[in-house]
C-alpha cells in the first residue's frame, strides 16, 4: 500500500464561524483505494499559499511511501532544507497529512486509530467548551459582558460540561507582550466572579489568554484571579518566552497551560524542563500529528504534567485529538466546539454527550466526512485563519476585542 493522491479542500464555516475563518482539509488516497482524512491547523500564510506548502510536503516526503512509515516521513519533513528544528508552517502541512495516514491505517486494519496507539486507556474523554454567545446575546457585547458570560456558563453546565473557558482580558496585539490595562484586570475579575457564582463547584474555570502579556502584566493579572481558583491560566506570555512563562508559573497560584502555537516534542519538552506549564495544549493539526504528540504525552508523564488538546478548527482535527486522548493516561480534557456545521461535516459521527466524548469504535478516525458539504462552503475571504490586532492596548478607553476571528454578522 502506497500513498498516491492528494486533494485539498479549504472550507469556511458559515456564520457565526466558530473555529476560525477557514479549515484546511486534506484527503489522501492510496493505490489500493483507501481514503484518509486530515486537517492542517496552519495560519501563518494564506490558504492558497498553504495549499502549495501541503502539496510540496506530500510530493517531496510522502508520495509513493507506505503510510505505515510515519516516523520516516516525519523525519524527512522535520529535516527538510537542512533544518531539523520546529517549523510552524511545514509541520502544519505535515500534521494534517499524518492524521490522514492514521485514518488510512485504521481503515486498512479495520480498527480505530487509538487501537494502533496502545489501545483504549480511557472509556470516555472529559470535554470543555469555550463560552459562546447564546441566541439572545449580542455578538459584539458578549465578549465584555460578565453577565452574558455567566448565562452562557450556566447553559454549558446544564448541558453537562464540567469546565468552561473564556478570554476577557483584552487584545492580542502584534506588538508582543503588553501590560494589561487596569480595566482589563477589573473586567477579568468580574468575569471570574460572575461565572463562579453561576456554576459554583459544578465546573472548572479555564482562563484563556493568547500570549498577550509581558511577564509583570501576566503576574499582576494572574494574582488578581487567584481567589476564583481557575483550573488553568492559558498562555499568559508569548509562546517563545519560555523562561518568562516559568516566572509567571512561580508567582501565580494557578496552573499554567500552553501549547496551541507550539509544534513538535522539542518545543513542548522545553516548556516542561523550564517548569513553565503543567498542562500542555497541542493542536494536533499543527503540532506534528498524532504520533509526535503521543511522544509528547509520554514526556509529559515524566514531569507529572497533563494533556488537554486544543481546538479552534474543524471536526477532523477534533477527531484526531479524541484518538490521542483515548490512548494516553495523562489526559485532562479536550476542547470541543459544538456547531451545526461541525456536526454536519462529520455527519454526527462523534458527539459530546452530557459533557463527555465516547471514542468511536469504527475504523480509522471513526468519522464520516461530508465531502459535498465541505466543497459547498469555499473560503472567499482574504484574512488568515486567525489574526493579531495592530493597534496597541487602549489604556484610556478600555478594550473590546472579539478575538482573532470575529464572528461574521450576517
Amino acid at each position: 500500500m502506497k500513498l498516491q493522491d492528494l486533494d485539498i479542500i479549504v472550507t469556511a464555516p458559515p456564520a457565526p464561524g466558530w473555529g476560525g475563518r477557514y479549515w484546511i482539509i486534506v484527503k489522501v488516497t492510496t493505490d489500493t483505494g483507501i481514503t484518509g482524512w486530515g486537517e492542517c491547523y496552519a495560519s501563518s500564510v494564506g490558504p492558497e499559499a498553504m495549499q502549495g506548502v501541503i502539496e510540496d510536503v506530500f510530493e517531496r516526503h510522502m508520495l509513493g511511501e507506505n503510510p505505515e512509515n510515519i516516523e520516516l516521513m516525519f523525519r524527512r519533513a522535520y529535516s527538510s532544507g537542512f533544518t531539523q528544528r520546529p517549523d510552524l508552517t511545514v509541520m502544519g502541512a505535515f500534521s494534517g497529512l499524518e492524521i490522514a495516514c492514521w485514518d488510512i491505517l485504521g481503515k486498512a486494519r479495520e480498527r480505530p486509530v487509538y487501537a494502533l496507539l496502545g489501545g483504549k486507556m480511557n472509556e470516555r474523554i472529559r470535554a470543555y467548551t469555550y463560552l459562546y454567545p447564546l441566541p439572545h446575546h449580542d455578538l459584539t457585547d458578549f465578549w465584555t459582558s460578565p453577565e452574558m458570560a455567566a448565562e452562557s456558563a450556566a447553559d454549558a453546565v446544564a448541558r453537562g460540561y464540567t469546565a468552561v473557558k473564556f478570554d476577557p482580558a483584552g487584545p492580542y496585539t502584534l506588538r508582543g507582550g503588553h501590560m494589561p490595562a487596569m480595566s482589563d484586570i477589573t473586567r477579568s475579575v468580574a468575569f471570574c466572579k460572575a461565572i463562579r457564582e453561576a456554576v459554583g463547584d459544578k465546573a472548572d474555570l479555564l482562563f484563556g489568554t493568547h500570549g498577550q502579556f509581558n511577564t509583570a502584566g501576566a503576574i499582576r493579572l494572574g494574582q488578581a484571579l487567584e481567589p476564583y481558583s481557575p483550573l488553568w491560566y492559558e498562555e499568559p506570555t508569548p509562546p517563545d518566552h519560555i523562561e518568562d512563562m516559568a516566572r509567571v508559573a512561580r508567582n501565580v497560584r494557578i496552573p499554567i497551560s500552553t501549547g496551541e502555537r507550539m509544534t513538535t516534542k522539542s518545543e513542548f519538552a522545553t516548556v516542561l524542563r523550564a517548569g513553565a506549564a503543567e498542562i500542555l495544549q497541542p493542536a494536533l493539526g499543527r503540532a506534528g500529528g498524532i504520533w509526535e504528540m503521543k511522544k509528547t504525552a509520554a514526556i509529559a508523564e515524566v514531569f507529572n504534567a497533563q494533556m488537554a488538546p486544543h481546538l479552534y478548527a474543524g471536526p477532523i482535527e477534533w477527531a484526531a485529538n479524541i484518538h490521542l486522548a483515548t490512548s494516553i493516561p495523562n489526559i485532562l480534557m479536550a476542547e470541543t466546539i459544538e456547531t451545526p456545521f461541525h456536526d454536519a461535516l462529520i455527519k454526527g459521527s462523534i458527539r459530546v454527550d452530557n459533557g463527555f466524548i465516547t471514542p468511536p469504535t469504527t475504523p480509522g478516525l471513526g468519522i464520516d466526512v461530508d465531502e459535498t458539504l465541505a466543497r459547498a462552503h469555499p473560503y472567499t475571504g482574504d484574512g488568515l485563519h486567525l489574526q493579531m490586532q495592530e493597534d496597541p492596548c487602549d489604556y484610556a478607553n478600555g478594550n473590546n476585542y472579539e478575538g482573532g476571528a470575529p464572528a461574521p454578522k450576517d
